[in-house]
């Protein structure tokens, strides 16, 4: 069968190296890619955001499965698009990917189906958003931290965890009235801040049946010791360690599939893949997001770790068998680190190359999965924020972070940066 994906990131590299390791795949091809994808994959010139052109490639070019990597053409309605004139599309339609395209809906959501997460305040106003900080402080107290999320799609970039009331009112300045985020600002979520450790749980649906992949772990600030601006991911490991498999059937119960049922109920049934951020508090898991596509980096660290084929997962999700479905996981644990452009999350150089990049795929049980790169001359130079992530799968966590610290180290470009603590300490 012929396979396109769709995007150009890190979690799109991953995807794509997955399914071309299909025996039933012959083709694939990748749009528009990146300068890695074109070792597994045939690039297409072709942005994700053209669901039209994308729609028209995969008809002329027989393309018999389309996956959907990146939230935007998913808020787009490409699969709508596809799936009107007959092409097989894996990801959920324009309506049920609100869940991630409003923070709003997500927890509306999460309220009707008694789902847990932080209490919470939708401002459509500097005004209103303002007088919820007001009355949030006067019950809580000046010591009380609060996280401010832009309601729309800000490539993972819209969420501010505020320690104080100015840090939050500046928050709502940036986003509201600076407009840093454009049309994402028209609505902010004021939510109390949890604490606890994060968890990422990635699950593949057919509607009814919920497959769950491995759960992850990010790491979202730019720094060491989670300093520094939230970042669109630095890293990631998998699996979660203390993570047992009841407590992963415990949070797909209370969070997961009530989602999935409300969704369904509201006439919008939900197909693909969903992500839910969940937090680990003191008093149960409490959901802090769901995205309505596979996470990035938690992709690059989850997907080395998958034993078993992903195609028929994928065709059994649009044919709604799912739950004759199998899955197959390698022992151990992978770890995956991201190298960033100097100056991300602002402002950033492209166009440097980048050296090491045979020397390091070449380490045993490691891949290098590029993200903002692209070819130039003879040289693949850096052409994004999170350039490329490196995973290593091992026996166990300090395994595998050695190996990918070690093949990191092989690779270089002007103004490197990767944070050297991902995994650090972590044990089972």
């Amino acid at each position: 069968m012929r396979v396109l994906v769709v995007g150009n990131g890190g979690r799109e590299h991953a995807l794509a190296w997955k399914i071309a390791s299909s025996p039933l795949v012959e083709k694939v091809y990748c749009a528009p890619g990146n300068a890695g994808t074109s070792a597994c994959a045939e690039n297409v010139a072709i942005a994700a955001t053209d669901i039209t052109a994308l729609a028209d490639f995969a008809a002329v070019n027989k393309v018999d499965l389309t996956v959907v990597g990146p939230e935007v053409p998913l808020m787009a309605g490409i699969v709508d698009l596809f799936e009107g004139r007959g092409l097989r599309v894996f990801g959920p339609s324009r309506d049920p990917a609100r869940i991630e395209g409003s923070k709003a809906f997500a927890k509306d959501v999460m309220h009707k189906s008694n789902i847990p997460t932080a209490e919470f305040w939708v401002c459509d106003s500097p005004a209103t958003a303002m007088e919820r900080l007001a009355e949030y402080y006067t019950v809580r107290g000046s010591a009380a931290g609060v996280v401010i999320k832009a309601d729309g799609l800000a490539a993972g970039k819209g969420v501010t965890v505020c320690d104080t009331r100015a840090d939050a009112e500046l928050a709502i300045e940036s986003i509201m009235v600076q407009r840093v985020f454009g049309d994402a600002g028209n609505q902010v979520v004021i939510e109390e801040r949890l604490t606890g450790p994060e968890a990422s749980i990635m699950v593949i649906t057919d509607g009814h049946t919920i497959i769950p992949l491995l759960p992850a772990q990010d790491h979202k600030r730019l720094l060491d010791n989670d300093e520094g601006p939230n970042t669109g991911g630095m890293g990631a490991y998998s699996p979660v360690p203390g993570l047992t498999a009841a407590d992963i059937a415990s949070i797909i119960d209370s969070i997961v599939r009530p989602a999935i049922d409300t969704i369904r109920e509201l006439g919008i049934p939900y197909r693909g893949a969903l992500y839910a951020g969940i937090m680990l508090t003191a008093t149960g898991p409490r959901c802090i997001e769901f995205n309505c596509r596979f996470g990035d980096p938690e992709t690059q660290a989850v997907l080395p770790m998958l034993k078993s084929d992903l195609v028929p997962l994928l065709i059994a999700t649009l044919d709604g068998n799912l739950a004759n479905a199998a899955v197959e996981w390698h022992a151990g644990a992978a770890v995956s680190i991201v190298a960033a452009s100097g100056g991300y999350p602002a402002g950033f150089k492209r166009g440097m190359p980048i050296e090491g990049l045979v020397e390091a795929s070449e380490v045993p049980h490691c891949m290098v999965f590029h993200g903002g790169t692209r070819v130039s001359g003879n040289d693949v130079v850096t052409d994004g924020g999170r350039v490329l992530a490196v995973t290593a799968r091992g026996t166990d966590y300090a395994t595998a972070r050695t190996v990918a610290y070690s093949a990191m180290s092989m690779i270089n470009f002007q103004d490197i940066h990767y944070r050297t603590d991902i995994a650090k300490g972590v044990d089972w």
